[in-house]
């Protein structure tokens, strides 16, 4: 691999129960971001343009491509062993005293504590992100990994090999992966950044709730696998901050990215389909021109749509 080229990472996602050095644990949200700090090995590694492939010990959680690196600092938490000062503790779930020290074998219930400041970092990569069902099982992602004994929670994955099991899986979502992998090789954007979006917590729910609402259908191209639909919002969630139910549709992935930057929108007087002219050119997209939606809208989805509208096109209402 060389020097500044983008990497591959397997990154252990199971929330509060990711510890390291005794810390209380990081609030993952899998299918958006994912979180770390300066204590973690990797942590100025992993740059924005570079694979992950979340996973949850058992089997693979799903894949992405970093979008964007959110750092900042906070203060933290530290817990060590008031034995031997280490910081390899971890709680016990069922037994007790609560803690165990694995250097020393040492258990207790009270943790030696101290408070460190750390720069922490956060990737975004929702917009990206693919659902692999967990079609590979634990085992089969560590003997994946370029050290497979490896124990951290960020650990370089060998992609291409990745890619072949995947392949050998053969489930649905794999070719979705492997369709999409192929994509993501053809630019890389570099570098951490210091960014001010806020991070889409609970997009999850937000697109689980969409689909059981409006069951599977990308509102402007119609019925659609599961695994290329997000959540769009029709709104700037950066700036609005939550999640309005009212506010979101079922979109391809694709038409999901060119709505957000408005060369498809709809019209709010006819609600309608509109395109903007250097789409026409391209028959995946032309035929959409002037089409009604394939999802029934409400009034609050026609507000939204209406500032969408206002937004992105010149002409006035």
């Amino acid at each position: 691999m060389e020097d500044g080229s983008p990497k591959a990472w397997l990154m252990l996602a199971v929330g509060t129960d990711r510890q390291h050095g005794g810390n209380d644990g990081y609030d993952d949200d899998p299918d958006v971001h994912y979180s770390w700090d300066d204590t973690v090995a990797n942590a100025r590694t992993v740059a924005v343009g570079d694979r992950i492939v979340l996973w949850d010990k058992d089997a693979v959680i799903g894949a992405s491509l970093i979008e964007e690196i959110e750092t900042g600092h906070a203060e933290k938490i530290l817990y060590r062993c008031p034995q031997c000062n280490k910081a390899d503790i971890k709680r016990r779930k069922r037994e007790s005293p609560q803690f165990r020290c694995y250097p020393c074998s040492d258990t207790f219930d009270v943790a030696a504590t101290r408070v460190e400041r750390v720069e922490t970092f956060r990737s975004r990569h929702d917009a990206n992100w693919i659902d692999l069902g967990r079609c590979l099982d634990g085992q089969t992602l560590r003997g994946l990994c370029v050290s497979p004994k490896s124990q951290l929670s960020m650990r370089l994955l060998r992609w291409d090999a990745f890619a072949d099991a995947l392949g050998s899986a053969g489930s649905g979502r794999s070719a979705v992966f492997l369709e999409e992998a192929s994509r993501w090789a053809q630019s890389r954007p570099g570098g951490h950044r210091h960014a001010r979006v806020r991070v889409r917590v609970g997009q999850r729910g937000f697109r689980e709730r969409l689909l059981a609402t409006l069951g599977p259908v990308c509102a402007f191209t119609g019925p659609g696998p599961v695994a290329v639909l997000e959540a769009a919002h029709l709104y700037s969630y950066a700036a609005v901050g939550q999640h309005h139910d009212d506010g979101g549709l079922l979109l391809r992935r694709d038409v999901h990215r060119l709505f957000d930057q408005g060369d498809i929108a709809v019209d709010p007087r006819t609600l309608t389909i509109s395109l903007r002219n250097e789409l026409a050119r391209y028959p995946g997209y032309a035929p959409l021109q002037g089409q009604p939606l394939a999802t029934k809208l409400d009034r609050g989805h026609v507000g939204w749509i209406e500032k969408h509208w206002r937004q992105h096109r010149s002409d006035p209402l």
